[in-house]
């Protein structure tokens, strides 16, 4: 019998690549359902990227996927966590590794799938770490923000910091913080920081789509989905998790919808003021994911309705190369 060639035998002693697909785009984009059409048709299982799907008991103002949904398809990461328990970026890293790593081993294939876009980028290849906590620091920001508003640590960032600033929202303090610690620490942005990181390659083939929906509609459907939101419940899902203890002034709770419909409760809003506010901002964070998307060279973008098809094809195709 003759030798195999040289190039076979490394082609079958080489480690096998994970194929990965995301789904990728903005909030209210119609990201689960095409997930959930993917993933029954090309024998997947959803890890979930949407970084406040993680918690307990934040259901309707998540748009957590449904227990009809996760009966019908797993998901992965979703409940993994109480409200007042914190989940960081790096942390999330390993999670979905493992999960994406426990979903191939059984000769499925992982899906991953939400809008928060450093959620997603990770996963391919880990996180610029940077230097360690400075309770120093951290504890002069906070009674900064405390003082001035978180605002103002924001204004701060972007004079120092405008690409960071871009990407973190106004009133995610935890970030804020973070960026302008690693400022005060190295005398260098975050940014240039994880532009230099640039995250590694880990191993892993990847096929990302992004649901692609004209401004207008987007935002009408943004605003129809609070609605819906608040219909099925939310007033009493927030007023549940403020009496169970959880501060609307900490994260998870102190994010869009969650954060307003706290107002609203304690008697500093109207209803109709709060969900108007949580439709701007939700619509403020959907203008902030497409920037973040739009920098992303890989993503293939496809239209919800008319490209559903399109989506089904390419990531069939592409898991059956794997």
């Amino acid at each position: 019998m003759s030798a195999l060639p040289a190039a076979e035998i490394a082609e079958r002693t080489r480690p096998r690549r994970i194929a990965v697909g995301s789904i990728v785009g903005p909030t209210g984009a119609g990201k689960s359902a095409l997930a959930m059409a993917v993933a029954e048709r090309a024998g997947c299982e959803i890890v979930n990227a949407d970084s406040r799907q993680f918690y307990r008991r934040m259901d309707l103002g998540t748009a957590k996927p449904s227990a009809e949904d996760r009966a019908r398809v797993p998901h992965h990461l979703i409940d993994v966590r109480d409200p007042d328990e914190s989940l960081d970026v790096a942390e999330f890293a390993q999670l979905a590794r493992a999960s994406i790593d426990d979903i191939a081993a059984r000769g499925r294939n992982p899906l991953v799938v939400g809008g928060s876009g450093l959620y997603l980028r990770v996963i391919r290849g880990g996180i610029f770490s940077g230097p360690a906590a400075s309770a120093e620091i951290r504890n002069r920001l906070a009674k900064v923000a405390a003082d001035q508003g978180v605002a103002h640590l924001h204004q701060k960032l972007r004079e120092i910091d405008p690409e960071a600033a871009n990407r973190i929202g106004v009133n995610d303090l935890y970030r804020i913080v973070r960026a302008l610690e690693v400022f005060e620490l190295t005398g260098e942005t975050i940014s240039e920081h994880q532009r230099r990181h640039r995250f590694a390659d880990i191993g892993y083939d990847t096929l990302t789509v992004g649901v692609e929906v004209e401004r207008k509609k987007l935002y009408e459907a943004i605003d129809a989905r609070f609605d819906g939101m608040v219909a099925a419940g939310l007033v009493d899902e927030v007023r549940a998790l403020v009496e169970a203890g959880y501060s609307p002034e900490k994260p998870p709770l102190s994010t869009i919808g969650y954060k307003q419909i706290a107002a609203y409760l304690r008697g500093e809003l109207t209803l109709a003021d709060a969900i108007a506010l949580a439709k701007q901002e939700s619509r403020r964070l959907a203008k902030r994911q497409l920037t973040w998307f739009r920098r992303e060279p890989e993503i293939v973008w496809l239209d919800p309705e008319r490209g559903a098809q399109d989506a089904l094809a390419l990531f069939e195709k592409f898991f059956r190369r794997r």
